[in-house]
C-alpha cells in the first residue's frame, strides 16, 4: 500500500461510530470470517496452539460469564500479569465484554509496584499467570485485590483459568458499551516520580484502527489479510501491546504471532522464516541485535519492518534493507496517545527521523508559549487537546487533568526538530536536552552517530557539568564484542564524531561501561547519568 501523504492528510476523517467497543468488533469478525487463525502460538519449548477468530469470541464470552459469577462488573478494575499466552487475548476481551477496565503489569515490575497499582486505581481483581502469582501474595493483606485468578497452571487460594471457563456459555449479554466507555488504565513507566495512571476509552482502539492500521503497519479492516502473518514483539504489560497486538492486529481481524521466548535474534529471524511472518514490528535494540548476524542466511517473505521506542540508528536501517529489500519504518507515540508521527508506507524514510504527522492527529512542533516553532528549531511535540487519538486524563486524577489539558495542545514532554521537508526528529526528552556554550544538543544525533563507530554497541549522551561551557556532552558507552576501552580509543571515538557531527556536538567525556540504566520498558534512563555527572562535576 504506497500512500500520497498530502492527499492522505487532507481526505482524512475521525469516523467513530458511537458503538464502538472492542469485544463487539470480535463479535463482527467471527460472524464474517470466524475460522481466519486471529492467533498463531509458538512456545520456547517447541509447542504451537492457534485461536480463530470463532475461538476468541466464544473464549471471550465463556470468561465474561465467569467473571459475572464473581461479581465482577461494568466500571471494576481488572488487573493482568502474565507473559505471552495463548489465552491472553481471551483474558482481555472477557474482562472488557464484563465492561471492566483493564490494568496491564509488566512481569518485570516488584510487589510493590503492583500495591501501588492496585491501591491507585482501587483495582479489586487479578489475573496472574501461574509463574507470578507470587509477586502478588505479597500485597494481598494490603491491597483491594480480591478475586484472584491464576492463568496456566494453579495456586492456593486462587481460582484456575481453565476451570472457570470449563461448561460456560460461548454468548454473553454484557452491559451495553460505547465508544466513550472507558476501557483501559496504563500506567506510564515513567523516569521521574510514581507512574501516572493513563485512561483510555474503547474509542482509543478505533483510533488505532484508522491511524495505525494503515499509516504505519500499512493494513486495513477491508484488506485481503488471509495471506499476512503480523508479528509484535511487544509483552502484554506494555501500551504497545494496545497499539499493535491488540489495536491493530485485532481491530483489522489480521492474523498475529506470539513466541513466548527470550530475545535471542537467529531465533527470531529463524520463526519469521519458517511462519512466513509478512510484518514485523521490533524495538530499536532488536534491530541492533539482527545487524550483529548474517542476515544473508535467512530467506525472509517480509513486507514491512516497523521499530518504536527510540530512534532507530542508520546501521541496522541499512543492513535490513541490503538483506531484505524492506526499509525499517519509525513510528512515535506514547503510552497517551495512538502513532503521532509515522513513516508511513511508500514513504522516503530519511535514516534518524520519525516520519511525518499521522493524518488526523494535528501534531506539531511548539515552543514553551505554545507557538509552533520554525524548521531547524527544537521545540516539544505538542497534539491539539481535542484530539480523539490522545488519552481521556488520568484516572481519578483531576488536578493532572487541570494541568495536562488547560492549554491549546497536550504537550508530550519529548523534544524535536522538524526539517524544511517536514520530517520530525526525535531530539529527546524535555530534560534531555543538552545546552553547551549556547548550543542546544539532542543526545539521539549524538547516540547515533556513536554507535555508528564499529567499537560501540550502544550509547547515551548526556550533560555533564562544565566551569566554562556550562555542560558538556558526556558519552557513556558499551563496547562491541571483544573491544577493550583504553585512552586511546576514547580518543579515536571523539575524532570520529567530529566528523560525524557538528564539532561542538562531540562527547568531550567518554566512559565506557558494562551496562546502562533502564527503565522497565527499555528505555535509557538518561536522567540517572545526568545525576552521576552531577553529583562527580557539579557545585
Amino acid at each position: 500500500m504506497a500512500l500520497t501523504y498530502e492527499d492522505a492528510a487532507a481526505s482524512f476523517e475521525w469516523d467513530i461510530p458511537e458503538g464502538y467497543n472492542l469485544p463487539a468488533t470480535i463479535e463482527a469478525h467471527a460472524d464474517a470470517f470466524g475460522d481466519r487463525v486471529a492467533l498463531r502460538f509458538l512456545s520456547a519449548e517447541g509447542g504451537r496452539e492457534e485461536r480463530t477468530y470463532a475461538d476468541l469470541r466464544r473464549d471471550m464470552n465463556r470468561f465474561a460469564n465467569a467473571l459475572e459469577s464473581l461479581g465482577v462488573g461494568k466500571g471494576d478494575r481488572v488487573m493482568h500479569l502474565f507473559p505471552r499466552h495463548p489465552d491472553a487475548f481471551a483474558v482481555q476481551l472477557g474482562a472488557l465484554k464484563r465492561g471492566a477496565l483493564l490494568v496491564p503489569c509488566s512481569s518485570m515490575l516488584k510487589p510493590k509496584d503492583l500495591r501501588f497499582r492496585a491501591n491507585d486505581c482501587g483495582a479489586t481483581a487479578i489475573v496472574a499467570h501461574a509463574d507470578l502469582t507470587g509477586m502478588v501474595e505479597p500485597i494481598l493483606d494490603d491491597s483491594p485485590l480480591s478475586t484472584l485468578i491464576c492463568l496456566g497452571g494453579s495456586a492456593e487460594g486462587w481460582e484456575r483459568f481453565e476451570d472457570l471457563l470449563d461448561g460456560r456459555d460461548g454468548e454473553h449479554d454484557g452491559p451495553a458499551l460505547s465508544a466513550e466507555d472507558a476501557m483501559s488504565i496504563n500506567y506510564t513507566s515513567g523516569t521521574t516520580g510514581q507512574p501516572k495512571p493513563v485512561l483510555h476509552k474503547h474509542r482509543w482502539m478505533r483510533c488505532f484502527e484508522l491511524v495505525n492500521g494503515p499509516y504505519w503497519w500499512g493494513v486495513e479492516a477491508d484488506d485481503d489479510l488471509d495471506d499476512e502473518l503480523l508479528w509484535a514483539t511487544t509483552g502484554t504489560g506494555w501500551a504497545k501491546w494496545f497499539w499493535s497486538p491488540v489495536g491493530v492486529g485485532l481491530t483489522t481481524g489480521a492474523t498475529q504471532l506470539l513466541y513466548d521466548g527470550e530475545f535471542d535474534p537467529a531465533t527470531f529471524l529463524g520463526i519469521m522464516e519458517d511462519e512466513g511472518v509478512t510484518r514485523l514490528c521490533a524495538v530499536p535494540t532488536q534491530y541492533r541485535m539482527f545487524a550483529q548476524v548474517d542476515l544473508s542466511a535467512y530467506d525472509l517473505d517480509l513486507k514491512a519492518a516497523l521499530s518504536a521506542g527510540e530512534p532507530l540508528n542508520r546501521e541496522p536501517i541499512e543492513m535490513m534493507e541490503e538483506a531484505f529489500g524492506v526499509t525499517p519504518r519509525d513510528g512515535y507515540g506514547q503510552t497517551e496517545t495512538v502513532a503521532l508521527i509515522t513513516n508511513y508506507p511508500g514513504i522516503d524514510v530519511k535514516p534518524g527521523s520519525m516520519g511525518k504527522p499521522a493524518p488526523g492527529m494535528g501534531t506539531t512542533v511548539v515552543d514553551e508559549d505554545d507557538e509552533e516553532v520554525d524548521a531547524g528549531e527544537i521545540g516539544e511535540i505538542a497534539v491539539p487537546v481535542d484530539c480523539p487519538g490522545i488519552f481521556d486524563g488520568y484516572y481519578e486524577k483531576p488536578e493532572l487533568d487541570e494541568a495536562t489539558f488547560s492549554g491549546e495542545y497536550y504537550r508530550t514532554g519529548d523534544l524535536a526538530s522538524r526539517d524544511e521537508d517536514g520530517y520530525f526528529f526525535f531530539e529527546g526528552r524535555a530534560d534531555d536536552i543538552i545546552i553547551s556554550a549556547g548550543y542546544r544538543i539532542g543526545p539521539f544525533e549524538v547516540e547515533d552517530a556513536l554507535v555508528s563507530h564499529p567499537a560501540v554497541a550502544e550509547a547515551a549522551a548526556v550533560a555533564s557539568p562544565h566551569e566554562e561551557r556550562g555542560d558538556v556532552v558526556k558519552a557513556y558507552v558499551i563496547l562491541a564484542e571483544g573491544r577493550e576501552g583504553s585512552d586511546d580509543l576514547a580518543t579515536e571515538i571523539q575524532e570520529f564524531m567530529k566528523e560525524e557531527t557538528a564539532p561542538y556536538k562531540y562527547p568531550r567525556r567518554i566512559e565506557f561501561v558494562d551496562e546502562l540504566p533502564k527503565t522497565s520498558s527499555g528505555k535509557i534512563r538518561r536522567v540517572e547519568l545526568r545525576r552521576r555527572e552531577e553529583a562527580r562535576f557539579g557545585e
